[in-house]
């Protein structure tokens, strides 16, 4: 099971996050979150990290030459975009990966399915697809949770891997992971003592608990 921790905004949680076992980090570049980070801030993020450390660059509604200069910068090879960007949009990522996050909101996933259509037009389908809570003038981080039995229902075994974020946390990821059974699962709230500051313990417990639940699923 992959798990993401996102909105991290220090090297010293940097590491230990990493050390606490998760795949991934996530650095959030957008300017209205508390969990943002400057670019500057963040190369030194990336920097304090062991080499072969998957960083995910957090974007929403960039312009095109602002994500590829930030992603340079940082030494990002994946941009995770979480706004309302368009398929072609992807297809100037090209040597990225990229993580289209997707609101599930009351149409639950008929607009992904269109969306994900005119990324093949574009040959520029995503490495893998984020699903979040829906919130009306919110881009993610809310603490919302999915309809974790919809999503299962609807999202396609042909489309790109499923990574489950949404109000997920040590309390119900393991419940959240048998039902949906994703790739990964991403959290940023779920982990915290408040918003940007992450608690180990916590961060330890999510890791765990998605791990064996997965673990138990396919044993």
């Amino acid at each position: 099971m992959w798990t993401k921790i996102c909105g991290i905004r220090d090297p010293e949680t940097a590491l230990e996050v990493v050390r606490a076992g998760a795949d991934a980090i996530g650095l959030n570049f957008y300017a209205k979150s508390p969990r943002a980070v400057a670019p500057a801030h963040a190369a030194e993020i990336v920097a304090a990290l062991p080499a072969g450390t998957t960083v995910i660059g957090l974007f929403v509604n960039h312009p095109l030459a602002e994500v590829r200069a930030i992603a340079q910068q940082c030494r990002l090879t994946t941009i995770q975009l979480h706004g309302d960007e368009p398929p072609q949009f992807l297809a100037g990522l090209r040597e990225y990966q990229v993580i289209r996050a997707f609101r599930m909101g009351p149409a639950g996933l008929a607009p992904l399915e269109e969306y994900l259509h005119h990324c093949r037009s574009h040959a520029a389908l995503p490495h893998a697809c984020l699903i979040d809570a829906h919130v009306a003038g919110e881009y993610g981080g809310t603490g919302k949770t999915v309809p974790w039995d919809r999503l299962r229902e609807e999202y396609r075994a042909d489309w790109p891997r499923l990574i489950l974020a949404g109000g997920l946390n040590p309390e119900n990821v393991a419940h959240a992971v048998q039902l949906v059974q994703p790739w990964g699962v991403d959290t940023a709230s779920g982990v915290e003592t408040a918003p940007g500051v992450k608690d180990l313990a916590r961060v330890r417990q999510f890791i765990a608990a998605a791990r064996e639940r997965a673990a138990g699923a396919h044993g």
